[in-house]
């Protein structure tokens, strides 16, 4: 995995970019000795990060779902209400 410095990238992305692309490489960009992001191609990114944005959407739908639950009236659940009709509390 080839490694450049923040400078390099700024003064060559236009090579660094082709030269991802054309090796599929990914490249770790440095910053006062300290890599600080990895370029990779978007393919690299989908596959990588997939389970990522799948947990990312679940979660969103999640939210979702529980803004559309209704608030319960009198404060007791669909089982407690049914045992209580049904004459089965004590």
């Amino acid at each position: 995995m080839e490694e450049v410095n923040a400078l390099t990238v700024r003064n060559k992305l236009g090579a660094i970019l082709d030269r991802l692309e054309k090796t599929g490489e990914p490249v770790k960009i440095s910053k006062g000795r300290r890599v600080r992001a990895v370029l990779v191609t978007p393919d690299q990114f989908e596959k990588r990060f997939l389970d990522w944005q799948a947990e990312e959407k679940k979660e969103k739908l999640l939210q979702a779902i529980r803004a559309w639950r209704k608030p319960r009236k009198g404060g007791e659940d669909s089982l407690t209400a049914l045992r209580r009709l049904r004459g089965y509390e004590g």
